[in-house]
């Protein structure tokens, strides 16, 4: 009995290595369970989104202040944070200053809360909770778990993070760098400029790319987002002065 007890408490341990805190997953209630849900995911896409935003301000700083100064005026430092930057975002060109800032900005939050949600069958799925995975990122290295449901002749496997905050940000890089998602930002970067709210439904029109099932992918996250009111989590980081001060050089 003692060794059947340890096996289970081994198993445990294992099984609830990763994903969410081991309390959440002894909540009896949906309601509750989904309300706490968007409390441990929330924090974690907004510190996404500053790591983000943060990055965009440097890059603004960085490109007015070679307009005003020149090279000789560039901290070394500086250049060198810039050639991190451009290999995250996959900038080809190292002073493309546009190609920065259609990259770099953040994702709605209902949009990251909703695609959490699914991916994630509300933090419960396999790839959660032994993965960290929230949002089925995929990957072709030697490290990943093999989905149950893969068709033959696919190498793709589910990627392995540390931690869920490494979900998060590695989901928030995606969507900003991978070419599948080029709409999205092209829209995001179109309603920066005019100083307009890019919203979670706005944002979810151009994830046809992030499933097989296309079209009825985005009608699902339409549809989820405004059943679970997600909207409302949205904010608008955007300075309404930063438009005129990119431009201004132009």
């Amino acid at each position: 009995m003692k060794r059947i007890l340890i096996s289970i408490l081994l198993l445990s341990s294992i099984l609830f290595a990763g994903g969410l805190p081991s309390w959440y997953y002894n909540i009896k209630n949906a309601s509750l369970q989904r309300n706490k849900f968007v409390e441990i995911m929330l924090p974690m896409i907004k510190k996404a989104n500053k790591i983000t935003l943060k990055r965009r301000e440097f890059v603004i700083n960085f490109f007015n202040k070679l307009e005003k100064k020149g090279f000789g005026g560039i901290d070394k430092s500086d250049l060198r944070r810039l050639v991190r930057i451009s290999k995250i975002y996959k900038i080809k060109n190292l002073f493309d200053k546009d190609d920065y800032l259609l990259k770099i900005d953040k994702v709605p939050e209902s949009l990251a809360l909703t695609q959490a949600a699914i991916e994630s069958a509300w933090g419960k799925s396999r790839f959660a909770i032994q993965a960290d995975n929230l949002f089925g990122q995929w990957t072709y290295g030697a490290k990943g778990i093999i989905p149950q449901d893969r068709a033959e002749g696919k190498i793709h496997k589910i990627r392995i993070f540390n931690s869920l905050q490494a979900s998060v940000n590695a989901y928030v890089n995606n969507l900003n760098s991978n070419r599948a998602y080029k709409n999205f930002r092209i829209q995001r970067y179109q309603s920066r400029i005019l100083d307009e709210k890019f919203s979670g439904t706005d944002a979810a029109q151009t994830m046809k790319k992030y499933s097989q099932l296309r079209d009825k992918y985005v009608q699902m996250v339409r549809r989820f987002m405004v059943k679970h009111k997600f909207l409302r989590y949205d904010t608008q980081e955007a300075d309404k002065g930063e438009a005129q001060s990119l431009y201004a050089f132009n």
